[in-house]
């Protein structure tokens, strides 16, 4: 928090206090100047927040009638990201709705009125995660994170197996999904495993000296795992190739390939995959002619899937 809202803040603890205050005596509590207070007020009032004058010699302040909670102080863009983020909760894939429900209604009631007004025209709906995590979940994996102490836990349904045994490095959120990245003492390598599938056993163990992660950080390194890589968040086969489609068309299913468009009927796209194979299946699904630019395995492998396309239309002729 800055040194003005900080101070600001403070100013609205005092004025919650039932009674008047002289403007020098703010000033005094506050250690600043009766100028700096005049601005404070004012710049309040303009947030919302209902102070009124007192006249005479001294001069003063005091919060209106009807302001007993404590107010927070948010500029219009913190009530706006407080209002998405509490909204957004049922697609982050913890399991607190509820509690995110009444925590916005409860910030609600002690914000200015102005801002209410803002909160409440905030309304959208969104996917709801497929997966649940226990919050409780969530709480004891970043506290074995923060404080580096052995985890663990069982896994998965299976009851007969015995608890893993790791050292938790960091969580990652991903596409819904919540994941422990950690090096498993069992296999002496580093594994990801998913908080919705984890059951920590209380107490943690002792404390450890955190390994070095083989990549630059834990969000590449678990985006590398899921492209088949370790330490680069890139796809091991990525083929360019020109297809005979509008690019407005082409480009909302393209994932995280590249395109340039060429002309108003054509254009050229960059895609990965985990095999060769994979990078011709997912132009092929575009349902258009298409020249393949390279690599030469890619222009290889688009021959092989022909065979098995061809294959395929002469066994169901055959039959």
């Amino acid at each position: 928090m800055s040194g003005s809202s900080s101070r600001m803040l403070a100013l609205l603890s005092l004025l919650q206090t039932p009674r008047d205050w002289p403007g020098h005596v703010l000033a005094e509590r506050l250690e600043v100047s009766p100028r700096t207070v005049r601005r404070d007020v004012d710049r309040l009032r303009e947030l919302g927040y209902r102070i009124g004058a007192i006249k005479g010699p001294d001069g003063g302040y005091r919060l209106a009638a009807g302001s007993e909670l404590p107010p927070l102080l948010f500029d219009d863009d913190q009530a706006v990201a407080i209002a998405v983020a509490l909204q957004s909760v049922a697609s982050s894939g913890i399991d607190i709705e509820e509690a995110a429900s009444r925590a916005l209604a409860t910030v609600r009631q002690v914000m200015p009125s102005r801002l209410r007004h803002r909160v409440d025209g905030i309304r959208f709906s969104g996917t709801e995660s497929t997966t649940r995590v226990d919050p409780a979940v969530l709480e004891a994996v970043s506290a074995a994170v923060r404080e580096k102490r052995m985890l663990r836990f069982d896994y998965g349904s299976s009851a007969d197996r015995p608890a893993r045994r790791t050292e938790p490095h960091a969580v990652v959120a991903r596409e819904g999904r919540w994941y422990l990245i950690a090096w498993d003492l069992e296999v002496d390598d580093w594994r990801t495993f998913r908080l919705d599938r984890m059951q920590p056993r209380i107490p943690t163990g002792p404390t450890f000296t955190p390994r070095e992660l083989p990549a630059k950080d834990a969000a590449t390194y678990l985006a590398a795992r899921s492209k088949g890589s370790v330490s680069e968040d890139r796809w091991p086969c990525v083929g360019e190739v020109i297809i005979r489609m509008p690019a407005r068309e082409v480009a909302p299913f393209i994932g995280d390939g590249t395109l340039e468009e060429l002309d108003e009927e054509s254009c050229r796209i960059t895609v990965g995959s985990w095999s060769w194979v994979g990078v011709v299946a997912s132009v092929a699904r575009f349902d258009a002619p298409f020249e393949v630019v390279g690599p030469e395995e890619l222009r290889e492998a688009t021959g092989v899937l022909a065979g098995r396309f061809a294959a395929a239309v002469d066994d169901s002729s055959s039959s």
